[in-house]
Formats: structure tokens, sequence, C-alpha cells
């Protein structure tokens, strides 16, 4: 892989356009992207397209194996592991996506390891191999889920993580760091399209300073319990089921919410920060953490990263 830097490049969403589960999929299928490496021409940057669901998350593809094996997955900078759904995975959402099949590379090689990993949305379990990845990373460790709870109508095959390797589960190196410790990059930096914290020009969080997650595998902002339903009230949403509603009609005259970091302020306009359901009805993004921390933690996910450039070194 050539290249100082290696941004992941947001290509236009498909949400606007289409809308309904069975058509969205469908589109997606049609449309598939042939993801290879791209170079920009007289510079050292090497692009990987990703493909913006729903304004949720963001996944490129990836192959694995000899011969190639090709994955849809989530780059994820909350999490570390690669992996993706095993052939003899009898889980019913195993059997919606494609599954590695292990008899057919011949640079498959297993271990006596196994890994289980829980996600906010699911859990999978499995067992830890090695393999090519991509044609570039030699000898991955990576996993292949065998069991997976929760994950219903995804539109991924598995989960790529860029995270760091003391996190991970299955114990494996993740592919940036290997691909630094083998000089396959000139520079540890990857990138993504993507204090204090305050609305209408007063601090309602965040006001000794707290920790902040940037995390492309999760699509909402997240915070304390306590903080997210006075945002909520502020903004006039009302919960109904899962989410909290506004007038989509008022969307215009909402206010900003504004990220001080390092000293610098970083907006998330009303646009940003609402999104409409399959009925058309806006909703907000502002979520309550699900991980409980003795410090103020917030998790700032794409509804934060489609608005800026993020480097990751």
């Amino acid at each position: 892989m050539l290249g100082e830097r290696i941004p992941l490049r947001r290509v236009k969403t498909v949400r606007n356009t289409v809308s309904g589960k069975n058509m969205l999929n469908n589109c997606l299928k049609e449309h598939a992207y042939r993801l290879s490496q791209i170079s920009f021409r007289g510079s050292n940057l090497t692009t990987h397209p990703l493909r913006n669901i729903r304004d949720m998350l963001y996944v490129g593809n990836i192959t694995i194996g000899t011969p190639h094996q090709e994955f849809q997955v989530v780059f994820d900078t909350g999490s570390s592991d690669l992996w993706v759904p095993s052939i003899f995975c009898n889980s019913s959402t195993c059997s919606v996506h494609v599954r590695f099949r292990h008899l057919q590379p011949s640079t498959l090689w297993p271990t006596n390891k196994t890994f289980s990993i829980t996600y906010a949305s699911g859990k999978i379990k499995g067992i830890v191999v090695r393999d090519t990845v991509r044609g570039t990373v030699t000898d991955q460790l990576f996993g292949l889920s065998l069991v997976e709870y929760g994950f219903e109508g995804i539109p991924f095959d598995g989960i790529l993580g860029l995270n760091y390797p003391n996190i991970s589960s299955s114990v494996a190196i993740p592919i940036f760091d290997k691909l630094k410790n083998e000089g396959a990059i000139s520079e540890p930096v990857f990138a993504f399209y993507l204090s204090n914290i305050s609305m209408k020009r007063k601090v309602i969080a965040c006001s000794g300073g707290c920790h902040a997650i940037f995390d492309t595998g999760t699509s909402a902002i997240e915070g304390p319990s306590t903080l997210i339903n006075n945002i909520q009230k502020l903004i006039g949403a009302t919960p109904r089921s899962s989410k909290h509603y506004v007038s989509c009609s008022a969307v215009n005259t909402l206010p900003s919410i504004i990220f001080t970091i390092n000293g610098i302020n970083y907006p998330v306009p009303a646009r940003g920060y609402i999104l409409k359901d399959s009925r058309r009805h806006c909703y907000t993004t502002f979520e309550q953490n699900k991980v409980s921390s003795s410090t103020e933690t917030w998790i700032l996910g794409n509804v934060f990263l489609r608005l800026y450039f993020l480097v990751f070194d």
C-alpha cells in the first residue's frame, strides 16, 4: 500500500433518494461498488471509498483469502477486531450475509483461539484464524463468527476495527497497526470525513472538561443521560418509542450544538443532528451513553464526523 495518509472517502448517500427497506437493499445490491485501491495522481494519498448507509454508518469492501472473497464491512474506530461470518454460522443474521468459505482458500491457517465481542447492537462468538486481507496484509489474525445475537437488518457482513491493539478481543494486531509495523505505510495516519459543549451561547455540558470518543461505528451523539435529556428539552423534542421527535417545519429554527475541542469550536447544525425516519418524521440523533464511566464521556459518531475531516494518528 502506498501513501503517507489513507483517507476514507465518503460517497454520496442513497438515503435521500431511496426509501423503504426492500428498495434500499435492492439498490445496494444492484449498484455495489467494486472497490479497489485508488491513488491520487501526483500525490501520496490513497483512498478507500465508503458507502453512506441511511446517514447512519459507513461501509466499504475488503477481500480476504486466496482466491479473494469479498465482504462489506464497517470501518470502526470504536473497536479493534476484524471479523466476518463463517460459512458454519447458522444464526439467522448470518444466512443473509456473505459468509467466509473455510475450505476454499489455500492461505487460511486455523488457530486454537476463540473470541467473543459484545456491541451495543448485538453479540458474536467465534474462532480466530489467519489469512491474507486485501492482498496486502499477510498472515492477519481475524475472527470468524459462528454465533450472532442481534444485528437484525444490518447492511454489512462484518466489522474492521481501527482502534488500539490493547482492546482487541481476539488478541490480534489490528490491520492498520500491522501495516505500520511492516512499513507498508510511510506515516501512521488515517482519516475520515467526518472542552465545552454549548447551545444558544450557553454551556450545557462538559463545563469542567470531559472525555470525547470519535467513533465511526456509532451513528449518533451519545452522552450522559441527564445531559442528553436536557438537550432534548432545550430543542423541544418529545419522546416516542425509542426516539425523540421534533416538528420538521421547526428544523431551520433550531440552534446548533457546539463542541469546543482544544479551544476550537465545531458546530453541528440542526440539519446535521436531525434525521428523518422511513415515514419522513424528524427525530434527533442525541442518545444516552450506554457505557458507564466515572467521568463525563461523550461519543461523537457519524453525526459529527460527517461534518469534519478528522485525522487519527
